[in-house]
C-alpha cells in the first residue's frame, strides 16, 4: 500500500479575513463598595421602577373617563367599531369622528395625526365588544349621565376601568425601557445614576395627567418608542446587524404615529452618537441619515391625511388662546409661560388639568416673569453648548429638555393651547437626567463616602415619598370629570373650560336628585358657573346651549330660548339644533303656553321640514286650542246678560 506523501514545504492557503463589526467598547461599570452589588443589576432596578409605577398609580384602576377621553374614546365611532374602525383611524385626523358629529372640520393648527394609541383603544374595544357600524350612532347619542344606571353604561365604565389598568401597564413598560436606555447609553459607566434618574421620572407627580387620563397614552407610547429607537440605533453601531437598524427605523416611525415628538430625534440622535459613542461630527450626521428618511416618509403620510384648519377656528380662544392678544402680548406670554414648566418640575404643586383661556393672563415685556424666563432659558442654551464641548452628559440632558419643549411652547409651533402638564412628559426626561447627576455628584462632595451614600439614600427616600404622596393624592382627582374639575376650579377659577365643566357636572347631578329643592339648587349652581364661563368667553356656543338645558330643567323656557337663539346665531350649523328647539317647545307646552309652543315647533319645521314629530305636535296643539276656544264660547252664550246700569 502506497503512503501518500504530503509536501510539508508548501505554505497553507490563507482564507480572506472576515469583515469585523465595529465594536464600541463600553467603559467598565464603576461599582461603589458601599452600595449593594445587586442594586447594579438591571433586573432588580427594573423591578424597583416598575413596582413604583404600579404602586403610585394602582388607585386609578377603578377610574372612569375624564377630560379628552370624551373626544378620543367616548365619542369616537371608529373606536367603538373595534378592528373594523382601524382603517379609518389610520387614514383620518385623530378628532375626525368628533368634528363630524358637530358638523365641523379640523379646528386645530396642523391637525392631529396620532393614530397609534387610538388603534390600541379600538383593539381593546374589539375584546370588550365591538359595535357594528350601523348601530354606532345610537351608542353615541345615548350619552353618559351623572348616575350610571343603564347596563350598557355600567359596562362602558367597567371597560374604562380596564383601560386604566392597561394604561398603567404601558407606563410600567415605558419607565423600564427608559431605565434600559439610561443604563446602556446615557450612564454606561454608572448605572446607579441611571436608576436615580428613572426613579425620579417614574415618581414625579407632573406625570399624573399622562397616566391617569387614558387619552394620554399617546405620550407614553411616544416616549417608549423614542427610547427604543435610541437603544436599537446604538445596538446597530455596536454589532452592525441590519436587523437592529430596521428595528430602530420602525420604532421611530411608530413613535411618530404616537405623537410628533419623534422629530427631535433628528438632532438628539447625532448628539448622542457624539457624546456617548465618540463618533466624529461628520459620522454622527451620516449615521442619522436613515432616520431623516423616516421623517420624510412620515411627513408624506401625515400631510396626505390631515385636513387644513377650519378658518373660523383660529379666532376662537378655546382653540387659539392668543386670539385676543396683540403680537407683543403673544410673544411675551409664550416666553413667560415656558417658565411654568420649570416651576412645576421643581415644585409640582398645585397641579391642574387645564391652563386654557383665561387661566394664564396675557403678559407684556414689562412683566418680570418674561425676563426671568428669558434669562433661565438663555442660560440653559449656553450651558448646553458649554457641556457639549466637554462631551458631558449635561449637554444631552439640557438638549433633551429644550428640544422637546420647543415642540410644545407655541413659539415655533401653534399647539392650540397655552400649556399642559402632559406636554412636559418628554422634556422631564432631560430634567431627571440632570437632577440625578447633580444629586449623585453633590453627595460625592461629602468627604466621608459612607455618610455621602447614606445622605443620598435618605434624600431619595424623602423625594420619592413626597412625590408618591402627591401622585396618589392627585390621582383621586382624575376619577371622572366631576371630581377633576370640582377640584381644579380652585386653582383655575377663570378658566372657561373648567367653569363650563363644573357647571355641567352640577346639571348632570340634578338628574339623579330626587329632592326637588336639591335638584333646583344643583341647577342654579350650574347656571352660576355657566354665567362665569360666558362672562369670560361671550361667544362660547356650548356654554349657551348647556345653560339653556339647565333653564329648561328649571321650567324657564324664555331664558332657555334666549340662550338657544344666541347659540344659533353664533353657530347656525350646530348639529340637530331642531331637536333642541323641539324640546323647548315641549317645555312651553307643559307650562300651559300652547301658542308659544306652536310657534317654536313651526320654527323647527323650517329648520328640518322632514321632522314629523314637530308637525304632529303642532297638529295636537292646534286641536287643543280649538277645543279650548269652543269650550270658552259655549258657556258665554248661555250666561245671563250683564245687569243694566
Amino acid at each position: 500500500m502506497t503512503k501518500k506523501i504530503t509536501n510539508t514545504n508548501k505554505k497553507p492557503v490563507q482564507a480572506p479575513p472576515l469583515k469585523q463589526a465595529v465594536v464600541v467598547e463600553k467603559p467598565p461599570v464603576l461599582k461603589d463598595p458601599l452600595i449593594p452589588a445587586w442594586l447594579y443589576e438591571f433586573k432588580f432596578q427594573a423591578i424597583i421602577v416598575g413596582l413604583l409605577a404600579f404602586v403610585f398609580y394602582c388607585n386609578t384602576f377603578k377610574h372612569e373617563y375624564a377630560l379628552d377621553d370624551t373626544i378620543v374614546i367616548v365619542k369616537n365611532e371608529y373606536v367603538y367599531e373595534g378592528f373594523a374602525g382601524i382603517k379609518d383611524i389610520l387614514t383620518k385626523d385623530a378628532f375626525d369622528s368628533y368634528y363630524r358629529q358637530f358638523n365641523s372640520s379640523n379646528q386645530l393648527a396642523g391637525g392631529r395625526y396620532r393614530p397609534l394609541s387610538i388603534v390600541t383603544f379600538a383593539i381593546e374595544q374589539q375584546f370588550f365588544g365591538a359595535v357594528p357600524k350601523d348601530k354606532v350612532d345610537s351608542v353615541l347619542e345615548r350619552g353618559m349621565t351623572y348616575e350610571m344606571k343603564a347596563p350598557a353604561e355600567q359596562k362602558f365604565l367597567q371597560n374604562m376601568a380596564t383601560r386604566h389598568v392597561i394604561n398603567v401597564l404601558w407606563y410600567m413598560g415605558c419607565v423600564i425601557t427608559l431605565l434600559y436606555f439610561l443604563r446602556n447609553i446615557v450612564f454606561k459607566d454608572n448605572s446607579i445614576i441611571a436608576l436615580i434618574a428613572a426613579v425620579l421620572f417614574t415618581a414625579h407627580p407632573i406625570h399624573t395627567e399622562v397616566v391617569a387620563n387614558v387619552k394620554s397614552r399617546d405620550e407614553i407610547m411616544s416616549l417608549l418608542l423614542i427610547c427604543a429607537t435610541f437603544i436599537y440605533a446604538f445596538k446597530y453601531h455596536e454589532d452592525s446587524k441590519v436587523k437592529n437598524l430596521i428595528i430602530a427605523l420602525g420604532c421611530m416611525f411608530l413613535a411618530f404615529l404616537a405623537k410628533e415628538y419623534a422629530i427631535t430625534m433628528v438632532l438628539l440622535l447625532p448628539l448622542a452618537f457624539y457624546l456617548f459613542n465618540g463618533f466624529s461630527i461628520s459620522k454622527c450626521f451620516t449615521a442619522t441619515l436613515p432616520y431623516v428618511a423616516v421623517v420624510v416618509v412620515y411627513a408624506m403620510v401625515r400631510f396626505s391625511i390631515v385636513a387644513s384648519m377650519n378658518a373660523s377656528s383660529d379666532n376662537d380662544i378655546l382653540n387659539n388662546p392668543y386670539a385676543n392678544a396683540d403680537n407683543i402680548q403673544k410673544l411675551a406670554t409664550k416666553i413667560s409661560t415656558t417658565l411654568n414648566y420649570i416651576k412645576l418640575l421643581l415644585f409640582p404643586h398645585p397641579l391642574s388639568s387645564d391652563y386654557s383661556y383665561n387661566t394664564i393672563s396675557y403678559k407684556t415685556f414689562a412683566h418680570w416673569s418674561v425676563w426671568l424666563s428669558l434669562l433661565v432659558h438663555v442660560a440653559l442654551f449656553r450651558g448646553m453648548f458649554y457641556y457639549f464641548k466637554k462631551k458631558h452628559v449635561l449637554s444631552f440632558a439640557i438638549a433633551f429638555y429644550l428640544l422637546n419643549l420647543l415642540i410644545v411652547c407655541n413659539i415655533i409651533f401653534n399647539i392650540g393651547g397655552t400649556m399642559g402638564e402632559r406636554l412636559i412628559f418628554h422634556s422631564s426626561v432631560g430634567f431627571c437626567i440632570a437632577a440625578a447627576w447633580l444629586l449623585y455628584k453633590g453627595m460625592e462632595q461629602i468627604k466621608n463616602a459612607a455618610t455621602g451614600r447614606m445622605a443620598l439614600g435618605a434624600l431619595m427616600v424623602l423625594i420619592v415619598g413626597l412625590y408618591g404622596f402627591k401622585t396618589i393624592d392627585r390621582n383621586t382627582d382624575w376619577k371622572n370629570d366631576e371630581t377633576l374639575f370640582g377640584h381644579d376650579i380652585e386653582n383655575s377659577p377663570n378658566s372657561v373650560l373648567v367653569n363650563a365643566n363644573v357647571a355641567s357636572s352640577y346639571v348632570n347631578r340634578s338628574e339623579a336628585e330626587k329632592d326637588t329643592v336639591k335638584k333646583h339648587a344643583d341647577l342654579r349652581t350650574g347656571i352660576k358657573y355657566y354665567n362665569k364661563a360666558l362672562e369670560v368667553h361671550p361667544t362660547f356656543v356650548s356654554g349657551y346651549m348647556n345653560r339653556g338645558v339647565a333653564y329648561l330643567k328649571l321650567d324657564m323656557p324664555d331664558s332657555a330660548k334666549a340662550d338657544y337663539d344666541k347659540a344659533k346665531q353664533l353657530y347656525p350649523n350646530y348639529p340637530k339644533m331642531y331637536e333642541v328647539y323641539y324640546n323647548l317647545g315641549v317645555c312651553y307646552y307643559l307650562s300651559g303656553r300652547v301658542q308659544d309652543a306652536i310657534g317654536i315647533w313651526q320654527t323647527v319645521m323650517k329648520m328640518e321640514p322632514s321632522y314629523i314629530l314637530a308637525q304632529q305636535s303642532i297638529n295636537t296643539a292646534v286641536l287643543q286650542l280649538q277645543a279650548a276656544q269652543q269650550q270658552a264660547v259655549a258657556p258665554q252664550a248661555a250666561a245671563p246678560p250683564p245687569p243694566k246700569p
